[in-house]
This record gives structure tokens, sequence and C-alpha cells, in this order.
């Protein structure tokens, strides 16, 4: 499991581990049942806190991505497509949001940013 932590972001560190996590379970890279490294190890690895890892791993957990298992480690849940495919619908719905906000703010018009939308799924 290959981790990047960019600290110039302004984005947790915790939230960019799990955002990686999840890509790597949608990509297929992680599979149902793949063990992740220990807490200590990933922080280790990582050079940052233990703590931050766990709060990472427990954010998995809580939206169904991962089991922990104590005593034994942490697993990759039993993949749920409908969840995988409304975690993914909501990325591009935000990215999406975005996108319209700063047409706003440059002064776009609406039906001008749905003739580039219109555009752009054409292409």
């Amino acid at each position: 499991m290959r981790i990047i932590i960019n600290n110039s972001l302004m984005i947790p560190i915790y939230e960019q581990i799990v955002d990686q996590i999840k890509t790597q379970i949608r990509n297929g890279e992680l599979k149902e049942n793949d063990n992740l490294p220990s807490v200590r190890g990933l922080s280790k690895e990582l050079k940052i806190s233990a703590l931050t890892v766990k709060k990472a791993y427990d954010t998995l957990e809580t939206e169904g991505f991962v089991i922990t298992v104590h005593g034994k480690g942490t697993y990759v849940a039993a993949t749920n497509k409908e969840r995988l495919l409304e975690e993914q619908r909501k990325e591009v719905e935000m990215d999406l949001e975005r996108a319209i906000q700063k047409g706003r703010r440059c002064g776009i018009s609406d039906e001008d940013i749905r003739s580039i939308f219109e555009i752009i799924l054409e292409g």
C-alpha cells in the first residue's frame, strides 16, 4: 500500500490517508480481506503521529471500508459496490459544485455554465 502525504495541502493528513485508501479500494489495488499496515507501522513509515493514522483507520471503519480485529489488525471490508458507487457520485457532485461556484465567481452565467458542461459531455 502506497500513501503519499502532502504537507502543503490544506487537507488534514488523516483525510489524505482516508482518501488514498478509499481510492485504492475502488481501483482494486486493495481487495477484500487485504491487511492494512499496523497503525504504528504506517505512522513510522509516513513519519506522522500514530494518533493520526488511528483517526484515519477509525474513519474508514465508521464508513464501512475496513474492519479492525483487535490483536490481529485492520482489513479491507467486503466490497459494497453500491457504497463505493455512492461515494464516487458524492465526489463528482462536490467537484461539479465547486466548478459551478467558481464559474459564478468569475461572472459566468448559469446558461453559459450549462453550455460548457454540454460541450464537455459531448467531447
